[in-house]
């Protein structure tokens, strides 16, 4: 895979069982770059190692005043100077191509699940935690990935160079060959600590970054309640201890680095020493202490490449964790062995059921459901997408993480499912590929998210055709939103299209902004459209006239709200009170009003004494009050 061809047709399913088991994964994934990689560096180190026996020949020749020996001496350090060029261009290139590659794919990976989770991504990971992945951890993880091949090709270098030497010349060949396994082991017992403070600066980083991402999101709230100095303070101190970590985690690598250069050079003194006292009784020539002096000197830049792959490995393995995280998340179990339906290509029609709660949402109709509990209607609707939720907790780590990502993979090897899938025309969500079911039900959570780009693009989204983007902002009452965004774009050409929205639309009102992602979910046109609380943040005036719109506009398709509001629920075909999680009544709200205490509890808010006193007024005064309130 080369660069120009990103992104990859398919990412893969990754190992996502622990971190070390997908960093393994993302390796064998790229094998063939890995190799090639491997190939140029063992080119690149080879020419290197080659410098030192035509040198020591050069030298001998200059002793030995052979003129010819001489010439052919300088002929192949040029030959090695042309190898070392290209072996180190080449190794550059595709070292740099597996670390993009690697990073793409891993973005690829994540883009893919955010997609496939939906909102229920941050409910389960703190946004900041994906911003991280995305964006820092995909780079440390890429550098593993291109590190190990040069470290395998620098290996593969050092273990001909010693056997060459112990070939050439065994009095001082031999005494390298026994050094250099040394000084390649000797920081070996400074990794785990020098590991366990990268661990804890990354931890700490992923905090701040969590943190700030947090705060800028809530900045326009802090502003209205005083509380940016109390957040930059909390992010003072989070950056201050980021600082304390990634010192002592420098003071450890620092020390990692000066015993590399401290024993390569005790090696190469006794080196010298010792082979200046060979050479003195004639034991060897002068020309083969020189070889032998400069090969061991050479071999010092491919001991760097072990020092290079501990830090990688140190900085790559917990951003390998986190990615492991958010990539084991799923969006549900699978459907269930061998007995399970086949899947179906192209979306269902139909009614919407949930058999878990009994919720039906009958084909071509807007249905109201009445929840007490907020929590509980937002779980439902997701529910009803098919964006159930995985029973992994996102905040557990190390040993706890990796078993719940293990569970993870055995639920899906054994096709367990742990509850009923949401049934669209009698087919199992669960069993339509993505798109299909992406297609078939769309939800629209309270706080829906608006992207930054003009208010085109925003209502540029896959749909059926059939709604046009004018018709669905008339429906979702955005008149006086184009008002304001056309005087925004007066100074150009005053069209409310091509007024940009900045990101989250934090230009707009609450209000505004949620009648802008409701004309989006209209656009889309999806056979099912959820709708969880789509009038909270509007007035009574202006939401009567939007569930009026969300009516007309989505005649003859099936329509979920979730809402409390008289106003919209008298306009639904029909009303379904859901307590305890499960269905408790069905029928019209007018009727549900007359013939239910607990729907008309939560309708006109009423308290559980103002339930159970008695009114000396009778029944009909009580139905007329109730209707007056509602």
């Amino acid at each position: 895979m080369q660069i120009r061809d990103l992104p990859y047709p398919d990412p893969g399913d990754p190992d996502v069982r622990s971190g070390p088991r997908f960093l393994l994964w993302l390796g064998r994934n790229q094998l063939k770059g890995q190799l090639a990689a491997m190939s140029w560096g063992l080119l690149h180190q080879c020419s290197i190692a080659g410098l030192p026996p035509a040198v020591g020949f050069a030298v001998q020749a200059v002793v030995d005043r052979s003129g010819s020996r001489l010439a052919w001496a300088g002929g192949l350090i040029a030959v090695l100077g042309v190898l070392m060029a290209v072996g180190d261009t080449m190794l550059h290139r595709t070292a740099i191509t597996n670390w993009i590659t690697a990073a793409a794919r891993v973005q690829q990976l994540l883009a893919r699940k955010t997609a496939e989770l939906g909102s229920a991504l941050t409910r389960r990971v703190a946004a900041g935690e994906v911003v991280a992945v995305s964006t820092g951890d995909v780079e440390k993880i890429g550098w593993f990935v291109e590190a190990l091949s040069r470290f395998a090709a620098a290996a593969a270098a050092l273990v001909l160079i010693c056997v060459g030497l112990v070939l050439y010349l065994p009095s001082l060949g031999v005494l390298v060959a026994v050094a250099v396994p040394l000084l390649a082991l000797a920081v070996l017992p400074l990794l785990p600590r020098a590991t366990r403070r990268a661990d804890l600066q990354r931890e700490k980083a992923g905090k701040a970054t969590e943190l700030a991402s947090d705060t800028v999101a809530g900045l326009r709230v802090l502003r209205g309640i005083g509380g940016e100095e109390l957040f930059l303070g909390r992010y003072r101190r989070a950056s201050q201890e980021v600082r304390e970590a990634a010192v002592r985690s420098a003071r450890m690598w620092s020390l990692i680095s000066a015993i590399q250069v401290l024993l390569p050079g005790v090696l190469l003194i006794s080196l010298v020493v010792y082979g200046a006292v060979l050479a003195r009784d004639g034991r060897i020539e002068v020309g083969q202490l020189v070889t032998v002096y400069s090969a061991a000197t050479l071999m010092l830049f491919p001991l760097r490449h072990f020092e290079e792959i501990a830090m990688a490995y140190s900085f790559s393995r917990p951003s390998a964790r986190r990615a492991v995280r958010v990539l084991s998340l799923r969006r549900t179990t699978e459907p269930s062995g061998a007995g399970a339906a086949p899947a179906v290509d192209s979306a269902p029609t139909g009614d919407l059921y949930d058999p878990v709660t009994g919720v039906l949402a009958p084909d071509g109709l807007f249905t109201a459901v009445v929840c007490g509990d907020p929590d509980e209607a937002g779980r439902l609707a997701e529910r009803l997408g098919g964006h159930a939720q995985a029973d992994t907790d996102p905040d557990e780590d190390g040993p706890a993480a990796a078993e719940g990502a293990d569970a993870a993979v055995r639920d899906r090897e054994t096709g367990a499912r742990t509850a009923p899938s949401v049934l669209l025309g009698g087919v199992p969500l669960d069993d339509l590929p993505l798109d299909a079911a992406r297609t078939a039900v769309l939800v629209q959570d309270k706080d829906p998210v608006l992207l930054s780009g003009t208010l085109r693009e925003l209502l540029d989204v896959p749909s059926s055709g059939r709604v046009t983007a004018e018709d669905a902002l008339t429906a979702a009452q955005c008149a006086d939103v184009l008002d304001s965004l056309a005087q925004a774009s007066a100074a150009t050409d005053g069209d409310p299209m091509t007024t940009r929205i900045t990101e989250r639309g934090r230009s707009l009102s609450g209000g505004q902004r949620q009648r802008l992602a409701l004309a989006r979910s209209l656009v889309a046109d999806p056979e099912a459209l959820v709708l969880d609380e789509p009038t909270s943040a509007v007035d009574s005036h202006t939401e009567a006239r939007v569930a009026a719109g969300i009516k007309a506009l989505r005649q003859g398709r099936t329509t979920v709200a979730f809402a409390s509001s008289p106003l919209l629920l008298d306009l639904a075909d029909r009303v379904v009170l859901v307590h305890g999680g499960t269905v408790v009544a069905v029928g019209g709200h007018r009727e549900l009003l007359h013939t239910d205490p607990r729907y008309r509890a939560v309708v006109t808010r009423e308290t559980d004494d103002e339930i159970e006193a008695p009114t000396s007024r009778g029944a009909t005064a009580t139905i007329e009050e109730i209707e007056e309130r509602a």
